[in-house]
């Protein structure tokens, strides 16, 4: 246990700092993954504590003093391969840095090759389909192209059944009205699927089908849990959105045409739409001062009769008999002349000679706003769209460098980027801000259980090695990196620290028991190689089942298993052989020396001896 106690301490602490990043994780990846860095944080301190005291007693008691230490077959086989693999490495010192250098260099090409997103896309195994009819559109006219797309959805073998929503919620928490539809429409399992094979396929058959039967309908495709954390991260109906913000509707409309007509040539964009604030029919009636002055009324007079005669006034209150509830009563104009134009000009106005509206003021029908967003008091018009059969980061950055080259905002005006992107950008913001911070607290750390710079930087030069097998498995996967990958990195970090420490102190232990370089070179790899494999092994066989499920929920786990599978495989073989290498290739020419100081010391003069008692 002596041999161990400190390696296993300071390893479990930088495990622990590894994962720090996670505790500062906010928004939706925070939310996912904090309990996780919250578990294996308690996890290890658990296992810290049972490694001092639980694990000793137990030897004690089941192990005497006549069990001796076997290698297994597996074991025997390792060791025998790891001999001969160390021996050519370090034979030939200079190939196998060069080894580890075409690693950093392939490593770097391919993670300029990965696309980037947020999240995974999470298989709900649904689609929540979302339909926007013109703004105007009435109760009575959207109802049956509601009943029309359910019975086209139906007709669709994948489908199970079909559920929708119209119009805005009773608790008011939607401000949406009839234009707005919503289905929550259940699949059958993926293998039973004839449209097509992929859920991206399927949806656009779907697509295609609705488009060419519902004209003037515009469609968006997510999923239920999907749907709702998007919402509520942007605040906007869509995977991803832009925001033209500013006080002019009419400008701010024109604005968000312009930039929809720049992202709709992205390739890979779908689910584009502008959601209009203007279209709502509006009977415009301006005063003319100088004819009301004419007949003795004010602007004040004209506008309260219009009030009253088109919106309704209170002329008393309705009280129940017997208790003291009560109603309003609202006068105003019948239905049929608030509807007519000409009949609404003729209304009379007062005034010493009788005038009517026609007569001091002019009426007629515009365009205004039908539906109006706001944020922070500031209104603005949202350009929804979705990415599919492409990477969201690249999409997206492709999108903002056309918009930027070709939209010119008005003074006044600003555009914001929200959704998955912008979440992204946050969550790697923060990352590289906190990433930093937990690699100088590891330095530290490790200096503290060496108490030598080389050795530490000797540790940390092998942190972009190990991130060799991660990328590699998620580029043969076809997964781009996220937010999960990102946390698999920082698991692998720990882990590869960890077993650099377990070589590294047990070589500086032989070399302080009086062993010679190469002596403890080689012992400290032969010894610590099982050690190393049993915890690269364990945590493969942990992860693997994450790394190759396919159910639903497996999306977001799968990069996180992937990065930590795929480096784990790696790690000992950069800690075994490339590692002892550096070792020799910095550290043998300063313990040589070393050495030889202390041999060309002078030893201290030897007292003489004292004579024999008489």
């Amino acid at each position: 246990a002596g041999e161990v106690d400190k390696a296993i301490f300071f390893s479990a602490l930088i495990i622990i700092a590894a994962f720090i990043p996670l505790f500062t994780l906010g928004g939706i990846e925070g939310r996912i993954f904090g309990p996780m860095s919250k578990t294996y944080a308690y996890a290890i301190i658990g296992a810290l504590i049972a490694t001092f005291t639980i694990t000793p007693v137990l030897a004690a008691t089941f192990f005497s003093e006549k069990t001796e230490e076997r290698d297994t077959f597996l074991v025997r086989a390792l060791r025998f391969a790891y001999t001969r693999a160390y021996g050519g490495a370090i034979r030939a010192r200079w190939m196998t840095m060069g080894f580890a250098g075409l690693c950093l260099v392939a490593t770097f090409a391919v993670f300029t090759r990965l696309g980037a997103e947020f999240l995974p896309t999470l298989e709900e195994g649904s689609i929540w389909l979302r339909a926007t009819m013109p703004a105007t559109i009435s109760l009575d006219e959207s109802n049956p192209t509601v009943n029309r797309i359910r019975r086209t959805m139906m007709e669709f073998p994948e489908v199970i059944t079909i559920t929708s929503q119209h119009g805005r919620p009773d608790d008011g928490t939607d401000s949406a009205g009839f234009f707005n539809a919503e289905f929550f429409i259940p699949l059958r399992p993926q293998k039973e699927w004839r449209t097509a094979p992929t859920r991206d396929g399927l949806i656009t058959a779907i697509q295609a089908r609705l488009t060419r039967e519902f004209v003037g309908v515009e469609f968006s495709f997510s999923q239920t849990i999907s749907d709702n954390v998007q919402e509520a991260a942007s605040g906007v109906k869509g995977a991803n959105a832009i925001k033209v913000i500013g006080p002019d509707l009419t400008v701010l409309t024109r604005t968000a045409e312009e930039v929809r007509r720049q992202v709709a040539q992205v390739q890979g964009v779908v689910d584009l739409a502008v959601l209009q604030s203007l279209g709502q029919p509006t009977l415009s009636i301006r005063v003319d001062r100088a004819r009301a002055a004419r007949y003795g009324l004010t602007v004040s007079d004209v506008t309260t009769q219009i009030a009253a005669a088109v919106g309704g006034q209170e002329a008393g209150r309705l009280y129940e008999e017997g208790a003291d509830r009560n109603f309003p009563i609202i006068v105003r104009l019948d239905a049929v002349q608030r509807d007519n134009i000409d009949a609404i000009l003729r209304m009379p106005i007062g005034g010493p000679d009788g005038a009517t509206l026609r007569d001091v003021a002019e009426a007629r029908l515009i365009t205004g706003p039908s539906y109006i967003f706001r944020e922070e008091g500031s209104r603005y018009i949202p350009i929804r769209f979705g990415v599919r059969g492409r990477d969201p980061a690249s999409a997206v950055s492709e999108a903002q460098a056309r918009v930027a080259a070709a939209v010119q905002l008005p003074p006044g005006y600003r555009m914001e980027w929200v959704g998955e992107f912008r979440n992204l950008q946050d969550a790697i913001h923060r990352l590289t801000t906190v990433v930093p911070i937990a690699l100088g607290l590891i330095a530290v750390l490790l200096y503290i259980s060496f108490g030598r710079i080389k050795q530490t930087l000797m540790v940390l030069s092998l942190l972009p090695l190990s991130i060799t097998g991660g990328v590699m498995a998620l580029w043969l996967a076809g997964l781009n990196f996220s937010v999960p990958a990102a946390i698999g990195f920082l698991a692998l970090f720990g882990i590869t620290v960890m077993e650099a420490i377990i070589f590294l102190s047990y070589f500086s232990q032989l070399r302080e028991e009086g062993l010679d370089w190469d002596t403890a070179l080689r012992r400290a790899g032969q010894d610590r190689m099982r050690p190393v494999f049993m915890t690269c092994f364990a945590s493969f066989c942990g992860l693997l089942p994450m790394a190759l499920a396919s159910g639903i929920g497996a999306d977001v786990q799968k990069p996180l298993a992937l990065v930590v599978v795929g480096g784990i495989g790696l790690v000992p073989v950069f800690v075994l052989l490339v590692l002892p290498v550096l070792v020799d290739l910095l550290g043998r020419r300063a313990a040589l020396a070393a050495e030889l100081r202390e041999l060309e010391r002078p030893s201290p003069p030897r007292r003489p001896a004292a004579a024999p008692a008489e």
